[in-house]
C-alpha cells in the first residue's frame, strides 16, 4: 500500500496550507462539541510517558496530555510557530539540534504519532535512528500510525504502516517492542472509521 506523494502545496506537510488544514479540521464545530480528541488524550495520558519528546507534533494537539516539560519537533515551520503562540515548547529540526546538541537533553519518551505513514520504511529508519539518542535508556517509544480508513483519507500518505512494519524498524533501530494495539476500537472497525488507530510502544535498550 505504498503510494508517491501528491505534487499539489495543499498536500506538502511542510507547507502554510497544511498547517492551516490541520487547523481546520481540529475546530470543526462538531468535534469541538463532541470532544472527540478525549479518548485519544486518555489513551497517551495512561502511557505515563514522562517529559516527552514529540517528533512531528503538528499544531500540537498532544501537548496537554504531555509532561509540561516535553518538546515538540516539526519541519513545518507554520505549525511550529503556532505551537509557539499557544505557549509550547516546539522547533524545526536544525533548531532543535543546534538548540540541543546529543548528551545535552534526556527524554522519558519519545512520541512518533501519524508521522510514519507520511515517508517511506527507510526514510522512518534514519528519523528513529536520528532522535533515539535523545532518549534516556529504557525509555519508552510510542508509533502512532493510522489504520486502512484513515491511511486512505489524506493523500500526503506515502506508505501504509500496520503493526509489523513499525515493528521491524523499530527493532532494527534498537527499539524492544512491548505491544501493539488498536485503539480506540478493535482492529476490525479500521476498515472503515478513519480514526481507528495502530499503537506501538517499545522501550530503548
Amino acid at each position: 500500500m505504498t503510494k508517491a506523494p501528491a505534487p499539489s502545496a495543499l498536500q506538502d506537510t511542510a507547507s502554510e496550507h497544511y498547517t492551516s488544514r490541520l487547523k481546520n479540521l481540529s475546530g470543526a464545530w462538531w468535534k469541538r462539541v463532541l470532544n472527540v480528541q478525549a479518548p485519544y488524550q486518555w489513551n497517551l495520558r495512561r502511557l505515563k510517558l514522562g517529559r516527552t519528546l514529540d517528533v512531528g507534533c503538528g499544531i500540537g494537539r498532544n501537548f496537554k496530555s504531555m509532561h509540561p516539560a516535553s518538546i515538540g519537533v516539526d519541519h513545518n515551520q507554520s505549525s511550529v510557530d503556532h505551537c509557539s503562540n499557544i505557549g509550547f515548547e516546539a522547533y524545526t529540526p536544525d533548531v532543535f539540534f543546534q538548540k540541543h546538541p546529543q548528551g545535552s537533553v534526556s527524554f522519558d519518551s519519545i512520541l512518533i504519532a501519524h508521522v510514519f505513514e507520511h515517508l517511506t520504511s527507510e526514510q522512518d529508519l534514519q528519523l528513529l535512528q536520528q532522535y533515539l539518542p535523545y532518549l534516556r535508556q529504557g525509555g519508552k517509544v510510542v508509533i502512532i500510525t493510522p489504520q486502512e480508513a484513515g491511511y486512505r483519507s489524506d493523500m500526503s500518505h506515502v506508505e501504509f504502516m500496520p503493526f509489523d512494519k513499525v515493528a521491524a524498524i523499530a527493532e532494527q533501530a534498537g527499539v524492544v517492542p512491548k505491544k501493539c494495539y488498536s485503539f480506540p476500537f478493535p482492529r476490525f472497525v479500521g476498515a472503515f472509521f478513519r480514526y481507528n488507530e495502530f499503537v506501538f510502544v517499545g522501550t530503548k535498550v
